[in-house]
């Protein structure tokens, strides 16, 4: 059963949608729009927004589906002098039965994985949100200290050059059954990726990594390929 809800997670396609409630942060999408995805209730999604990013939550692997963030040379920045937290906090406006708690972290070897990292967050309030466990999946320590650093560095490296807004779109891969850790059996992923699109010159292209602590990064997949491995078309464009 766990094995058939796992695989569930990588068959969004567009068709009768589950887009969520995200109108107070349409401007998180590209085009305004989310990814539309078939609606499977076991996944119990649910639309979080955020002042600086927007999630799209499952409370059944207790993780994100996906994050999305716009993104600009600005912002960046801003976020530049932004002093870091480390305030990592249960979101309240999810169900207790829904979602990831400090305590299942505790112990585990994981790192608290941010999908919209608090480098790119340009506000103090942004920057708190960002520790929300909403925003996180169990990660690997040196997974998320070395490549993944370098995959959010190079992101905004990029953003920094672009002509305008960015559309960034962030999260996990669960293949077959998936480990779970602590009492609410938050999932952990065995990818992660992170989608970028810049609409000035229209192109997207996406970085994958293995979730362990020896991947390394290679060279992006196209928007196609991600789509292909993912079953979510992300944008609408």
């Amino acid at each position: 059963m766990i094995k058939k809800l796992a695989l569930a997670l990588l068959l969004f396609a567009f068709g009768t949608a589950f887009a969520g409630d995200f109108s107070l942060c349409r401007e998180d999408f590209a085009n305004g729009i989310p990814p539309v995805i078939v609606h499977h209730e076991a996944l119990q999604p649910r639309a979080l927004c955020y002042s600086a990013f927007a999630v799209l939550h499952s409370g059944l692997s207790h993780t994100p589906v996906y994050v999305a963030e716009r993104l600009n040379s600005r912002l960046l920045i801003e976020a530049r002098n932004k002093q870091r937290t480390n305030k990592f906090y249960a979101d309240a406006r999810l169900p207790r039965a829904e979602r990831a708690e400090l305590a299942d972290y505790r112990g585990t070897g994981f790192d608290r994985g941010h999908m919209a990292p608090a480098g790119d967050m340009a506000s103090n309030e942004a920057m708190a949100q960002s520790f929300s466990l909403a925003n996180m999946v169990p990660q690997y320590p040196l997974n998320n200290r070395r490549a993944w650093a370098g995959i959010e560095k190079a992101t905004r490296r990029y953003v920094m050059r672009a002509a305008g807004d960015v559309f960034v779109i962030t999260g996990p891969v669960f293949d077959g059954t998936p480990q779970t850790i602590g009492a609410d059996h938050v999932w952990v992923p065995q990818h992660l990726f992170k989608l970028v699109y810049d609409p000035s010159t229209h192109r997207a292209w996406a970085h994958w990594l293995d979730n362990t602590n020896d991947a390394r990064v290679g060279r992006p997949i196209s928007y196609e390929e991600l789509v292909r491995r993912t079953g979510i078309e992300f944008l609408s464009i």
